[in-house]
Formats: C-alpha cells, structure tokens, sequence
C-alpha cells in the first residue's frame, strides 16, 4: 500500500506501523487496509509533474476477475494513472493500496506483467532469448517457460529470428508472451492494438479475456473503442487527470 510518503504499514517515520494504528487510521479515512481480495485501489489519488496536473483527485477501484478499460482523449491522465498502478510513479498526493499484491514497490512489481506501446522487447535476441531472460530473472526454468508461451501464442514460426525482423504484431505476441511468462496477478495495457493487425488483435482479446477469467486485475488504456467492446469491462473516463465517468460492468 502506497500513499505520497511511502508504503502505509511499512516503517514511516521511525516505527512499524499496528494493526490497530491501521485499522483507526482507515476509519479516519487516511489509508486503505489491505485485505484478502487482490483488488487495487485509488483513493483520491493526485500526481503532478511541477506546474502541470496530470492526476487530480483520482479514486478508482480495479477488481480481480475484471477488465478495467480506462478512456481518455491525449494528455487526459492515462498513461500516469497505468503508471501509479503499476509503481513506476509515486502519488504526489492521495493513497493507493494493491491488496494482497504486496505492501512494497518490490512485492508489487513480481506480481505484475505490462504490455506496452512499445514492446521494449531486445531487438539483437531472438523472440525465445527474451522470454528466456524474463524466465531466469523470475527463476523459472527458461526452457518450460518458453515452450508453454510458444504453445499458447503460436510463436513456432518466427521465434528463432531477432527481433529487429518481427512485424508490429509479431513484436506485440512476444511482448505479451513476456509480460506473463511468470503468472502474473496483474496485467497492465498500454494501446495494445496500435498498429495491430485483425489477427493479431483477435489474440489479444482472447489473452486478455482469459487473464481475466483467471482472477488477474486486468487495466488497459486505449483509444480503441472496438477492442473495447470485446473485452468488456469496467470504464473509466478521464479528462484532463479527472474521472468524469465510471461504469462498473454487470
């Protein structure tokens, strides 16, 4: 659990903080409990970059079991809102709690998987060395971790070449094979489609809808209203860093 200081319930200040410190100062609304549930939560959650305000207030909830799909025209607060999600971005102000994901940046960070817009994926190694090098640093067997991620996503045809050679939705296959090699509970989304071909995207959705139906927090940004459509979820509308609307799926 995280505020603008640090991980609530770590050591702030000189002191591990009680269960009882935690419970009062939740019914004072200041931090959020961590339960059982792997649910993350936002609680009036603000992040600025000096003069500009990309976060304003933000409360959210991001359910496991759902796909939460996030909207917003360019420079609305998206990709900052998947940042604090994900704990590559301290709230400037405001608490954000990642349930029995983990207390710590640390803990919260083996339990997540992110698919960019870019792949980031090593464009010298092969499609099967980059998911091998993630097997090893989660300490998997790097041979089993690829053979169930080239089974899954169809990798057999082109895994062995660099990547510098892939297409955009080759390049995309690896990076979500990647990002769930290790089973992650979380799994992040940034544009996924972008530049995706109707195959590929049809792969995507069916990844997605998986992870979800497995109990993962699922949060995807995009702009694509269609592959909204097919996977869908939980919105979020944000403008300008504000929630302007919010639907919760049946």
């Amino acid at each position: 659990m995280w505020d603008a200081k640090g991980p609530c319930g770590g050591t702030i200040g000189g002191g591990r903080t009680s269960h009882a410190k935690l419970r009062r100062a939740a019914e004072a609304g200041s931090v959020i409990v961590v339960s059982e549930q792997t649910a993350v939560e936002l609680r009036s959650v603000s992040k600025t970059f000096g003069p500009v305000r990309a976060l304003v207030g933000v409360s959210a909830t991001f359910r496991p079991g759902r796909v939460s799909i996030v909207f917003g025209p360019n420079g609305s607060g998206k990709s900052t809102l998947l940042a604090v999600v994900g704990t590559l971005a301290r709230p400037t102000s405001g608490t954000v709690s990642h349930g029995s994901l983990g207390r710590s940046r640390a803990d919260v960070r083996k339990t997540l998987g992110w698919v960019g817009h870019d792949s980031l994926c090593y464009p010298d190694l092969s499609g099967r060395e980059n998911i091998e090098l993630v097997a090893r640093l989660h300490g998997l067997d790097p041979a089993a971790a690829f053979t169930r991620a080239r089974d899954r996503f169809g990798l057999e045809a082109f895994a062995e070449r660099a990547v510098r050679t892939y297409s955009r939705g080759q390049r995309q296959r690896i990076a979500l094979a990647r990002a769930l090699v290790h089973d992650p509970k979380m799994l992040l989304l940034d544009e996924p489609t972008a530049g995706l071909d109707t195959a590929s995207t049809d792969r995507l959705v069916d990844a997605v809808n998986e992870e979800a139906s497995a109990g993962r927090v699922v949060v995807v940004v995009t702009h694509d209203t269609a592959f909204a459509d097919r996977i869908a979820g939980d919105r979020i509308e944000l403008d300008r860093g504000r929630v302007v609307q919010a639907t919760h799926a049946a």
